[in-house]
């Protein structure tokens, strides 16, 4: 197998267990795995099939962006007034996804790929709004990313327009999917059990697909918003908050992922913190949705109780964008102002969600997350040669707080480029994206939706 060697790295961000920044690092890469790790001068006697200069260059792991609804949003980015009462605007998000076709999925998926890896996220998990995942697997295979995939289902009538199962066929849709895709593409494709919101399925089904996730070794993630109306709706009718009810029903567990995670008290603490539950925040998404973040997430707490909590961004009409950058910024900056006090989420622990706790969510840690010798090749090689990061003296606090995925020169995926000076290797971006535009106008001609700018357009 071909061999490639990062050279001369101004700084390696390892993120192992000693924190280790490197500098004048090089790392040397035997197919999918990495091999060596040190200082330049120690690895110089080693020769490669390939060698890229990153004289210049921060080496970072690459990112986890563990909450995308990534086949489609990016047709109709951006349609949707910013003052759209959530679950209206959730309504008419599944109305657009209900029509698309295999073709729309397919683009639509590339295209979102393409902004998270030309971005540094090297590995992602869409929450099962993929409808086609035959057609949308030579995106997964061309871009070279590494994607967790599932099938969201319901069994109880939801306000959201998704559709509904019998509970036999929707734990038959989930087991199907784990069968057919699990570890596809040299396990660069991971299936889980989606069961989409717990307060529209029923409490067979949940346990169905724990059992599922338990069976096959694989993991479970839904949607835990807590909306206010949906708390009181479980204290009235159980008695307990949703992760308490959760937890009763025996559904927590460390292969499970929680995403959102908004306005959890003390006792559902407990519950994530004792069953090893694992848990994602999209800061983006609750900013822009309005679900006072700072003050109903726990993200500092959570982290202080040994709770894992990862990063992700959710659909790209939700958030808007997909930069895991940008939510490392915000969790580092937002808990601040909030708390009161620059002593809360440092830098660094940015960095570790998005990267070591991120891979450690997916149950992927013993192959991604860090710069380690035997862990698989996801880097990101960010170019300093930019005023954003100068002057360059401490590369965590450069990378947090000064610089964006705009830096993104290189990124690597199981030991292949993917991305080299800041483009895609796999697709012809500007035709991709024209493509898509297309798609979108007919998607949105075909249901008939239309949401005109407030402002006029002449």
């Amino acid at each position: 197998m071909p061999t490639l060697k990062i050279d001369h790295a101004r700084f390696l961000v390892t993120v192992d267990p000693e924190r280790r920044i490197i500098r004048d690092g090089a790392l040397l890469i035997d197919g999918q795995r990495i091999v060596q790790v040190g200082k330049a001068a120690e690895l110089q006697h080693l020769s490669a099939d390939r060698v890229l200069d990153a004289s210049e260059m921060v080496v970072t792991p690459g990112f986890c962006n563990n909450h995308m609804h990534i086949s489609y949003a990016h047709a109709t980015r951006g349609i949707f007034p910013d003052n759209l009462d959530p679950t209206t605007y959730l309504s008419h998000v599944f109305t657009l996804q209900q029509a698309m076709t295999e073709e729309d999925e397919y683009y639509t998926t590339l295209l979102g790929i393409t902004e998270l890896l030309k971005y540094g996220t090297t590995c992602f998990l869409d929450p099962g709004s993929t409808k086609f995942l035959d057609a949308c697997l030579p995106a997964y295979e061309a871009s070279g990313c590494r994607v967790v995939v599932g099938e969201h289902v319901t069994d109880q009538p939801n306000p959201l327009r998704l559709p509904v199962y019998s509970l036999d066929e929707a734990v038959q849709r989930m087991e199907r999917t784990i069968q057919r895709y699990d570890h596809r593409l040299n396990d660069r494709v991971r299936a889980w059990a989606m069961p989409f919101d717990a307060a529209f399925c029923s409490d067979a089904l949940l346990i169905a697909a724990k059992g599922l996730a338990d069976h096959y070794h694989t993991g479970m993630t839904l949607h835990q918003s807590n909306r206010p109306g949906t708390v009181q709706m479980y204290l009235d009718s159980y008695g307990k908050r949703p992760v308490e009810y959760l937890d009763a029903l025996g559904v927590l567990g460390p292969n499970l992922l929680l995403s959102h995670v908004i306005d959890l008290d003390v006792r559902e603490m407990d519950a994530i913190a004792r069953t090893e539950t694992k848990t994602v925040m999209c800061p983006t998404a609750a900013l822009k949705l309005g679900t006072r973040m700072t003050t109903t997430a726990q993200l500092p707490e959570m982290v202080a109780r040994g709770i894992c909590v990862s990063l992700g961004t959710d659909a790209g009409n939700n958030s808007n964008l997909l930069e895991t950058l940008r939510a490392m910024y915000l969790v580092a900056v937002l808990y601040k102002d909030a708390r009161g006090t620059t002593d809360v989420v440092p830098a660094e622990l940015a960095v570790e969600l998005a990267t070591l706790h991120g891979a450690r969510a997916l149950g992927l840690e013993q192959d991604i997350g860090s710069i380690e010798v035997g862990k698989k090749a996801d880097l990101v090689l960010f170019d300093t040669r930019r005023p954003e990061w100068r002057t360059l003296f401490n590369p965590i606090n450069s990378l947090v707080y000064n610089a964006d995925g705009r830096s993104v020169h290189t990124v690597i995926v199981d030991g292949r480029v993917v991305v080299e000076n800041h483009t895609p290797c796999y697709v012809d971006e500007w035709e991709l994206m024209r493509k898509v535009q297309t798609l979108g106008e007919g998607l949105l001609e075909r249901t008939g939706m239309h949401f005109a700018p407030r402002w006029p357009v002449v």
